[in-house]
């Protein structure tokens, strides 16, 4: 049963009755507050007060490898949130430093070279899948270091401060009775219990545009002594053998009995944090201590990664929860609303929780000015650096959902970073702008054995921004965007090889499933990325169309002559054209070229019908990933099966579990959460309610209900397919 009411749902309530409520100390029992650029983790305190409960710990399960002959196994087993913990974290996507090391290096000890049909082509590839901590080998020394560097800041941590000459460790188990909940309507964390035989509650909030946190704590262990502190953590991460210890300082000015103003330093970067109270502020070493002699404390914390205007203008509490308020009312309210209540499916509801929960872990961590880590500003994983090929997982949901304008702040740094996407291309010998894998916000390629030969990030540019158009973007967007557009789709007609009047992608090359990395040498025409080059390339077309620029025919012929994807003998399509064909393993790709992609005629309805079937049945689970389960319901919800694209978002998996606070986790001791599987799992209900409104039956015991508009409709056709 379907209903498409008129602004009739109740999202006030459809939201808050998904409030993650923490009713016990658990390592990921964490909750964030931040609006995109800038984001802060907190305990059951509702502050950042137990630090080490919450630190990553090694697995000692892991398979270790360098990765130059394959991916190391994932040792089956089932899912235990207490192999998990979440660190706590404030982070932005502003302050990143360099390390220093015993000596210098440079990239051009990272480089390999590769024979193709057009001459011999240089890769950064001198990596393996080390992480910081690990031994690495001489010969990885620099590709590790400019793989690991620069590195996201962890720029310091709220806590709850016993009184002055007693112990500064707050032991878990002296958290009584604690209720924790985030209130997702407001944006507000708010956190009871029991401490030292005193109640104690706090209320924490981010600034919905600024690199603001504040925090009120009343309790009577106010008059006691206790208070609320900023403490500048040394940096977390683990450094590499051929590493220097970092250089950290601060430097305190006062500005008054209330204020005061901390430059902090980090090797060569240096940020600002001012911490203002209502009370009085001791600020002395890596630490600012907020006090007062009434039950009631209110503590502003700003930061700036360049030096604070002159007389700076401090915020208040009230100022801080009232923006908020009005920025989080605002969010719920625009775009599309999705609820399942009524369904008789008895997962219904945990299906709507995540589907929430997701709307806003992703609107803090990832709608800001660059694309996110995985992790997004929750804590480091890959030393904080953002993968293009996720960019899309972490935010085209926003468009899908009606709510491009938070995708749209990230596309300045596209335009920033062309220039060195165009310098890529041309030491490789390519035109056009080739986008890294793995990066910052310096747009410089990490050193990887992977990363730099994947391609399926390359068009994702184009279909971000023309997801931004069908949401309603008019002629002014597409002339200001279309430069990124040309010099993608430039590069991308000069990567393939033509032959026998076809176009192949051609090695080197390691498709979006990974588990071809050994084989890169002589890796061929990946199935989806055979379908993303001709359907990116059309839109690409379609823009010049549209901005009287007319078709490019070097684009057309190859979108039309893409090589067509190679089919395994049960007549279901191969991962890629070369052996070993299909891995059953990791990601099943292939399923991205219909579904995920809309129809285009390199991909055969039937043929990818049998493939989904072959994945349910044979598909090792155990070594997918989060957003798996999104690409296959995409595809199951293009091919008109609503009842297994439900199915999919709801497969029991280790991989395919949510938190009480909406996070998916992935890899214990790494990755404890994973924003692409909340993304992803947006995308998908867009894809769901898409083949509703076209008509697609739900299965008897599920109701949909949905309101906010036709961008909710994601892209269903070739929309360049009359061109020319």
């Amino acid at each position: 049963m379907v209903m498409m009411p008129s602004s009739k749902i109740d999202r006030r309530s459809l939201v808050r009755r998904h409030n993650p409520v923490l009713t016990g100390a658990h390592p990921t029992g964490v909750l964030t507050v931040g609006n995109g650029d800038v984001a802060l983790t907190v305990d059951i305190t509702g502050l950042q007060t137990l630090p080490a409960f919450h630190e990553l710990v090694p697995d000692p399960r892991r398979v270790a490898g360098t990765g130059l002959e394959g991916l190391p196994e994932q040792r089956p087993r089932v899912f235990d949130a207490d192999d998990f913990q979440i660190p706590l974290r404030t982070q932005s996507s502003w302050a990143w430093y360099r390390t220093r090391t015993t000596r210098e290096f440079d990239r051009e000890e990272t480089v390999t070279r590769y024979d193709t049909a057009r001459g011999s082509v240089p890769y950064f590839d001198r990596m393996g899948l080390q992480r910081a901590g690990d031994e690495i080998a001489d010969e990885f020394a620099a590709g590790a270091w400019f793989h690991f560097n620069p590195r996201r800041a962890h720029l310091g941590r709220l806590a709850l401060t016993p009184p002055e000459g007693g112990s500064h460790v707050i032991e878990t188990a002296a958290v009584q009775s604690p209720r924790t909940e985030l209130d997702l309507w407001t944006g507000r964390v708010r956190a009871e219990y029991l401490l030292d035989g005193e109640t104690v509650a706090v209320t924490t909030v981010g600034h919905p545009s600024d690199a603001t946190f504040a925090v009120k704590v009343e309790s009577g262990l106010l008059d006691r002594g206790w208070g609320v502190s900023w403490i500048f953590d040394p940096q977390p991460d683990d450094l590499a053998p051929f590493e220097l210890p970092l250089r950290e300082s601060t430097t305190w000015v006062r500005r008054g009995a209330d204020a005061a103003t901390a430059r902090r330093r980090i090797e060569e970067t240096t940020y600002h944090v001012e911490v203002s109270t209502n009370g009085d502020l001791d600020a002395r070493g890596d630490v600012a201590v907020a006090t007062s002699a009434s039950r009631a404390l209110e503590v502003v914390v700003v930061l700036h990664l360049d030096a604070p205007a002159p007389v700076p203008t401090d915020r208040t509490f009230a100022e801080v929860i009232d923006a908020a308020a009005v920025w989080w009312e605002e969010y719920w309210q625009s775009g599309i609303a999705v609820t399942f209540e009524g369904s008789d499916d008895e997962r219904a509801d945990e299906l709507e929780r995540r589907v929430v929960l997701s709307q806003y872990l992703t609107a803090v961590n990832g709608a800001g000015s660059t694309p996110p880590a995985e992790t997004g500003l929750t804590y480091n994983t890959w030393t904080g650096k953002f993968h293009l090929e996720m960019h899309w997982w972490h935010a085209a949901h926003f468009a899908l959902w009606g709510r491009g304008h938070l995708l749209e702040r990230s596309l300045g740094w596209y335009h920033d970073a062309l220039e060195a996407a165009c310098a890529t291309a041309a030491w490789q010998g390519y035109r056009g702008a080739r986008w890294p894998k793995q990066t910052d916000p310096t747009a410089q390629e990490s050193p990887s054995n992977i990363g730099v030969f994947l391609v399926w990030q390359q068009p994702h540019i184009i279909h971000l921004l023309e997801l931004l158009r069908q949401e309603g973007k008019g002629d002014d967007f597409l002339g200001a965007h279309y430069a990124l557009v040309e010099a993608t789709a430039d590069f991308m007609v000069d990567f393939v090889e033509e032959r026998d009047g076809v176009f192949v992608l051609p090695s080197p090359l390691i498709p979006a499933q990974e588990s071809y990395l050994a084989d890169r040498r002589t890796n061929a025409d990946p199935t989806f990325e055979l379908a993303y080059w001709s359907w990116a390339l059309d839109i690409a077309n379609t823009w010049r169309v549209r901005l009287g620029l007319g078709i490019r025919d070097d684009w057309e012929r190859v979108a039309r002559n893409m090589s067509p994807p190679a089919r395994l003998d049960d007549n279901t399509y191969a991962a890629l054209a070369t052996p070993p064909h299909l891995i059953r393993k990791d990601h099943p790709s292939m399923l991205m070229a219909l579904g995920w992609l809309p129809p285009t005629d390199v991909v055969d309805p039937e043929v990818m019908r049998s493939t989904l079937d072959a994945v349910w049945a044979r598909w090792d689970l155990q070594s997918s990933w989060g957003w798996d389960y999104p690409v296959m319901a995409m595809t199951a919800a293009r091919l008109g099966d609503l009842g297994s694209a439900l199915e999919a978002l709801l497969l029991p998996s280790p991989k395919n579990e949510f938190l009480a606070n909406g996070h998916n986790p992935q890899i214990p001791g790494f990755l404890s959460l994973y924003l692409p599987a909340n993304g992803g799992l947006l995308a998908a209900v867009a894809h769901i309610v898409a083949a509703i409104e076209a008509g697609t039956p739900l299965p008897q015991e599920w109701r949909v209900t949905y309101e906010g508009g036709s961008p909710f409709v994601p892209l269903t056709d070739r929309t360049a397919s009359t061109v020319g």
